[in-house]
């Protein structure tokens, strides 16, 4: 399987050469040998194939399981190797590129089909042995008085052997990167269609065993955004939900970091086979490159980390039909700047999509300033976003005459309204939280009636300033 080649070519960049270029007459006569033994190897390649099929079943177990399953593709690989590693012996020139070719598509096919590295190189060594065996069996038994030359070539042989594993080994890795971000890009696109609402049905139950979520279970979905400028690694290490089990993704296409969670609310944290089940699980990450998995993938808290006993802050894992998007938001630690919103529960991954929305619209719903907005929670606001200029217009129309005061006069009028309707029409509330009498409360909402022409004893009036409050807080750039 090694590329035993004293080849004269020139040598790949960063290789040492095989051969030095100028030989003495003992090393010419000692090349002489090795060639000689090397045709009489090619003569019974079958049967030296047959040789090292066994030594590897014998030796290497990733091997002996691969010959179960395809015995005569593992024989194929070994005889073609042979073959060049045999004829480089005699013709390193011609062979030269060939063999190391060979030994790049070996380090990848392996690769492709899960065979371990060390594995791999083990099996090139062991076959590195056996053909320097039995070039030393086959010059012994014809030509015992040459069997001392072939020390002269022994330090470039296995210096080339050296050189092939490297070949292997890179082609190995390279591939083992390839494949890596092709899983992860495949389980990104995965989760883009759950979080689009363009997964198709028929695709569900793959998408489901992908990504370890069980098909037909509860779900949110919580969308975290930290203001501009703020790294998504430092978004998503210090946004958390404790003994939820969530799928994050990050999200590319707004402005500042953030990402989406997909958070399992059903079943049982020990349910189903996939990565992270009873904790918080990884990220998705919607650019190029391995983001997904080992390197990207990062891992959250596990139960371990709440304590070792499946709680997080003391409470029991967030499982089953009494969970709701109210205790998401209770289990959630975030930094103040940041901006969260999470949806209303739903059923099954098919309706992930309608929750990514839903959560779009609590986090439009969130102040600029910070916080985390319960879409069910915050109802009337979330219907001022969802139509943003029906939002603009009632609040021109209701606060028109506020808001063209002069800047500290309209931003004392709107703090007094915005503390009275937050304290339920208190002004005695209201007055403690502003800091001033409760007569200087009602004077300036008396102020407020007269100049909105609303009247604050009036339900239907009091709706109309609740909403035109929120647009113009949630839309005003």
């Amino acid at each position: 399987m090694q590329h035993l080649v004293p080849a004269h070519g020139r040598p790949l960049p960063g290789r040492r050469p095989l051969v030095p270029a100028a030989r003495s007459a003992v090393d010419a006569e000692a090349l002489s040998v090795l060639h000689r033994a090397a045709r009489a190897l090619m003569a019974g390649l079958p049967e030296l194939t047959e040789r090292l099929m066994t030594l590897l079943r014998e030796r290497e177990p990733a091997y002996r399981t691969a010959m179960e399953a395809d015995v005569d593709g593992v024989r194929d690989e070994v005889q073609r190797s042979l073959r060049l590693n045999v004829g480089s012996l005699i013709r390193p020139g011609e062979l030269r590129e060939d063999a190391q070719r060979c030994s790049w598509a070996i380090g990848r096919a392996r690769a492709e089909r899960g065979l371990p590295l060390d594995a791999l190189l083990r099996a090139f060594r062991l076959g590195g042995g056996m053909i320097w065996q039995e070039l030393v069996d086959e010059t012994t038994r014809r030509h015992p008085a040459d069997a001392r030359l072939l020390v002269h070539v022994a330090a470039d042989v296995w210096n080339f052997v050296d050189d092939h594993c490297a070949v292997v080994a890179d082609a190995y890795r390279q591939t083992e990167r390839e494949l890596m971000w092709r899983r992860e890009n495949r389980l990104r696109l995965m989760t883009a269609a759950l979080l689009d609402g363009t997964a198709r049905i028929a695709d569900l139950p793959a998408t489901a065993a992908a990504l370890g979520l069980p098909e037909q279970e509860r779900y949110a979905v919580v969308l975290a955004r930290l203001p501009a400028g703020r790294a998504f690694a430092e978004a998503r290490s210090q946004v958390h939900l404790s003994g939820l089990r969530v799928l994050w993704y990050r999200d590319r296409d707004r402005d500042g970091a953030g990402s989406y969670g997909i958070v399992l609310l059903g079943g049982h944290p020990h349910d189903g086979d996939g990565p992270g089940h009873g904790h918080e699980t990884g990220l998705l990450d919607t650019g190029t490159g391995p983001d997904y998995g080992a390197e990207e993938r990062t891992p959250g808290a596990t139960a371990a980390d709440d304590g070792g006993d499946g709680r997080g802050e003391g409470r029991p894992w967030a499982y089953g039909l009494d969970v709701d998007a109210g205790e998401i938001a209770r289990r959630l630690t975030a930094p103040p700047v940041a901006r969260i919103g999470i949806s209303p529960v739903v059923e099954g991954l098919a309706a992930i999509g309608d929750a990514r929305r839903l959560a779009d619209t609590a986090l439009r719903a969130c102040p600029r300033s910070g916080g985390t907005v319960v879409l069910e929670e915050h109802l009337p606001a979330a219907l001022v976003v969802s139509a943003p200029a029906l939002g603009a217009a009632l609040s021109e129309r209701v606060l028109g005459p506020l808001l063209r005061l002069d800047l500290s006069d309209r931003d004392i009028m709107l703090d007094t309204l915005t503390a009275w309707l937050a304290c339920d029409g208190s002004a005695q509330r209201a007055a403690g939280r502003l800091y001033c009498h409760r007569n200087t409360v009602l004077n300036r909402l008396r102020r407020c009636e007269q100049l909105t022409g609303r009247s604050l004893t009036r339900p239907a009036d009091v709706v109309e300033l609740s909403l035109a409050l929120a647009a113009h807080t949630l839309l005003d750039p």
